[in-house]
């Protein structure tokens, strides 16, 4: 007896979508594309529009290796306070978007608000603190916008950083964002009490 072997549960088709075709996702739906791609960064938006952020290049990912390492030395002299998050972690953010900060902290305060079920996979808040680090085919306006997005559903603190033109950009709740110039260090302010990017790091 010849047997007819299973079909697998996935199948890997290679498929080239036009810019102008947008595609659109449950959370369900997103929760398996992310888990069956793990190499690649998806988010989704309030409207449930998939987005797909493909691996970083070496230039980026050297300056996100710096935030990211600068921020785990304060977490870790201040782990009591929070929670620390690197690039690869999903929020499903209170308007619904599915967002991934390159780098982020979440109070402890908060996130032991959370119940286990809301934790699940993709934590269902939005952090306290937010970094975007800006590569070369990143649209600035779009960056500005998830930005925006971050501190109207519940960040405090937020920084778009432009390595290619040394700048940054600070969102604050209820303030205007303020721009700098080649700055040589960022504060944490109030929100990470003592923490101090070392941008000169961050250019190098």
């Amino acid at each position: 007896m010849v047997q007819t072997p299973a079909k697998p549960e996935t199948e890997t088709l290679l498929l080239t979508l036009p810019k102008t075709l947008k595609l659109y996702v449950t959370q369900e739906q997103f929760e398996a594309l992310a888990a069956s791609n793990r190499e690649l960064r998806l988010e989704r938006t309030a409207k449930e529009e998939l987005i797909v952020n493909p691996p970083t290049g070496w230039e980026t990912g050297k300056c996100n290796f710096s935030i990211i390492g600068q921020l785990y030395g304060w977490y870790e002299d201040n782990g009591n306070l929070g929670k620390a998050f690197d690039s690869s972690t999903g929020f499903i953010l209170p308007n619904g978007a599915i967002r991934s900060p390159d780098a982020c902290w979440i109070s402890q305060e908060r996130w032991d608000a959370l119940t286990d079920e809301q934790k699940g996979t993709f934590p269902h808040i939005c952090p306290d603190f937010v970094v975007e680090l800006r590569s070369k085919s990143d649209s600035l306006k779009s960056l500005q916008e998830k930005m925006q997005e971050y501190i109207e559903n519940g960040a405090k603190l937020g920084w778009l950083i432009d390595p290619q033109h040394r700048t940054v950009e600070i969102h604050r709740v209820g303030l205007e964002v303020e721009k700098l110039f080649n700055p040589v260090e960022l504060s944490g302010e109030e929100v990470l009490a003592g923490f101090m990017l070392n941008l000169c790091r961050v250019w190098s």
